[in-house]
């Protein structure tokens, strides 16, 4: 068992406060932060970027590094003051009573080094058990966290394993001593989201095998949902509401909680006849707080006089258990009114047919010894067969795990690559096998590309009109450089940004406008289809709502095609009008939206809408987890691509799946599925998502 013979709260913290200290000012990180961890309980700390979270966690662990300093507040963990520990003292805490996961799992991970021996450490240093009773001990978690042939793992490298493998190694490392308290700081961001569920489901079971307290951090508010008994939620260095799950969920009670519900897809979402509501302004850095209420200039309920006076603390609300709101009109605000609809949107119907895939083919060739080049070549199949039409004013969805093909056919279609069979029609125009290189201009300015992740697109020193007039120099846009500056401002309408925002540089602006400088790039060009590869992935939830409104909105006005390249099935399904599901290179569904969304699916399908977290507490979920990780397109499978992992294979007779590729099936009304599954059985399948009111 854990060490949870402590009777009272495992954390403690109160009115904490933390700064960070340059050589120009004092930077308050956290403010006045309390809560409090009961044995076995698991806490999750919500919020965006900036907000503070990371920065409580290593206070906890008291690893601020040589700038960062507690400046006021307590932290008490089994009622000793962390705070006030010598070095020696906090040695044998951390990793023993007191275990952190990181977001990254190589971050943790040693290279040089067997995972056996990795993990046998933590016993033998701190609690100095013998290597026979450490390897055991490794052995056991190893099991625990559900990885095959755990005997092999032991004896593996970290490069050897995948993600998500790397992951539970982590969380096994973490478990070796059976801490009280395990803080997991977003640990699931980096994973597919069908290993994500794998991963939190193990977490879940293991809290409660270990009897282990939890801190978890997280921008996801469904799986905070999933995981979690209570929540604090956080903004700007501050816990503006807390209580348990269900209370902030259904009786929130402050503003900025209910903002962010409002501002992320929930099921009855609609692009056009209820599109979310993005939360004006921007984030205040953290030396640009407002006076009284931090979330004040982006507030709806903000009273002049009232609100920006003092300081706020945190009020406890009468209703639920220790459920506390730091907002001065808790009170009087009406919580049950529904919100003010954002301006329904004319449909855009599809028109002609823009984009066409025939039997597209990918293949990589590579040596069998990556590391030396030597021996016999393989064959890696990262797109089998593609065939698809997309059309003028429509998005497409494209969703799947890493590895599935994506990006290699957005690679492709881009010119970056060139295909190794089939034809890519754009317009009418075979572009399949013509590099970048050798397009014609116009053709390179119809595809373009907005990118996953905003940082790494732009140039970090040039401005970023010049950026977008660079683009319009390659499209050949503009005779003169007046009409290409006048040309670059209009963009930056487009983009709704600031035409100042043309002379600064790219290190000064947020990631959300970082991204629209980068989707005003990718139309610069008037682009026909854009292909747009997890656009709003590295963004926070607030601002994921304006930049994928902003997307609709720009589609709407130039009757673009957007292709959507995404794993967040949440998203896909508010803005989507069509969903190609794609495994191991083969396309395995597709169909309209809502085809796509209810039964009967393709079995991998169903596990997919199974693992994506929804943070709403009357939505009744059917539980799948997938076994094993998505096989190598270098060794696939004999037979369906799927059959290693199907929940349903026992269901097709003569062991069909294991030799035979399934046909494309033609089900109704355009939808179809690649997939052995007779008839009656898919029939039969019920709903993944229901509604329980």
């Amino acid at each position: 068992m854990a060490k949870t013979d402590y009777a009272g709260p495992i954390l403690e913290i109160e009115g904490l406060s933390i700064s960070f200290f340059t050589r120009l000012r004092e930077i308050p990180a956290v403010m006045d932060f309390s809560c409090s961890i009961q044995p076995g309980e698991a806490m999750g700390l919500v919020g965006e970027s900036g907000c503070g979270k990371s920065t409580v966690a290593l206070g906890v662990m008291q690893d601020l590094g040589v700038n960062g300093r507690i400046v006021g507040g307590s932290i008490k963990f089994k009622g000793r003051d962390l705070n006030n520990m010598s070095s020696s003292e906090l040695q044998k805490i951390r990793g023993s009573e007191v275990a952190m996961i990181y977001q990254e799992p190589m971050a943790s991970l040693n290279p040089a080094m067997k995972i056996g021996r990795q993990l046998m450490e933590v016993p033998m240093i701190h609690e100095g058990v013998s290597e026979a009773e450490a390897r055991g001990r490794a052995l056991e978690v190893v099991t625990d966290v559900k990885l095959p042939d755990p005997e092999r793992i032991l004896k593996s490298f970290p490069h050897q394993l995948s993600g998500g493998q790397q992951q539970r190694i982590v969380i096994a490392m973490a478990l070796m001593s059976k801490p009280s308290l395990l803080i997991l700081d977003e640990p699931t961001t980096a994973l597919d989201v069908t290993v994500e569920a794998a991963v939190v489901e193990l977490v879940k079971d293991l809290g409660k095998k270990y009897g282990t307290s939890m801190l978890f951090i997280s921008h996801n508010l469904g799986l905070i949902l999933e995981t979690c008994d209570r929540i604090c939620v956080m903004y700007s260095g501050e816990a503006v509401e807390t209580g348990l799950i269900e209370d902030v969920f259904d009786k929130m009670q402050h503003p900025y909680t209910q903002a962010l519900f409002r501002s992320i897809p929930l099921p009855g979402a609609d692009k056009n006849a209820r599109p979310l509501i993005a939360i004006p302004g921007n984030f205040p850095l953290p030396h640009e707080r407002p006076r009284g209420c931090n979330f004040g200039p982006r507030c709806d309920y903000f009273s002049a006089g009232q609100c920006d006076q003092a300081e706020i603390s945190m009020e406890t609300v009468p209703h639920g258990d220790r459920h506390g709101s730091r907002c001065l009109k808790w009170a009087e605000i009406d919580w049950a009114a529904d919100a003010v609809l954002a301006e329904k949107k004319i449909k855009s119907e599809p028109g002609e047919v823009v984009l066409k895939i025939e039997n597209l083919k990918k293949y990589y060739e590579v040596a069998a010894n990556a590391l030396f080049g030597g021996g016999n070549k393989k064959v890696v199949k990262a797109n089998e067969t593609l065939t698809f039409e997309a059309r003028e004013s429509e998005t497409l969805a494209i969703v799947g795990e890493s590895g599935c093909g994506k990006s290699t056919f957005a690679k492709v279609l881009m010119g970056l690559e060139t295909a190794t069979d089939g034809k890519i029609f754009l317009e009418g125009r075979d572009i399949a096998s013509t590099s970048i290189e050798d397009r014609e201009t116009k053709t390179v300015s119809d595809v373009q590309m907005v990118f996953q992740n905003p940082f790494d697109t732009l140039n970090p020193s040039m401005t970023v009109g010049s950026q977008i007039v660079r683009a319009l120099e390659i499209f050949k846009i503009g005779n003169t450089d007046s009409a290409r500056q006048k040309r670059m401002l209009e963009l930056l309408d487009l983009v709704k940004l600031p035409r100042e925002f043309a002379g600064r540089m790219p290190r000064q602006l947020s990631g959300g406008q970082k991204q629209r400088v980068g989707i005003a790039r990718a139309f610069a060009g008037d682009a026909k289809i854009v292909v747009a590869d997890e656009p709003v992935s590295a963004l926070d939830v607030s601002v994921q709502a304006a930049v994928t409104d902003l997307l609709m909105e720009i589609q709407r006005e130039h009757k673009t095609t957007l292709l959507f390249i995404s794993h967040d099935l949440s998203i896909v399904r508010y803005l989507s009008d069509r969903v190609m599901v794609m495994y191991l290179g083969h396309v395995v569904e597709m169909g309209t939206t809502e085809q796509v969304f209810q039964p009967p699916y393709h079995p991998y399908t169903e596990a997919l809408l199974s693992a994506v977290p929804i943070a709403d507490t009357s939505i009744q979920k059917k539980h799948i987890v997938l076994e094993g990780d998505i096989p190598s397109a270098m060794n696939p499978p004999t037979g369906c691509p799927f059959q290693t992992r199907c929940n349903w294979k026992s269901q097709v007779s003569d062991g069909l799946c294991d030799i035979k590729i399934p046909p494309i099936r033609q089900m109704r009304d355009g939808h179809q599925m690649k997939c052995h599954l007779p008839d009656a059985v898919l029939e039969k399948m019920e709903p993944v998502i229901k509604i329980v009111l």
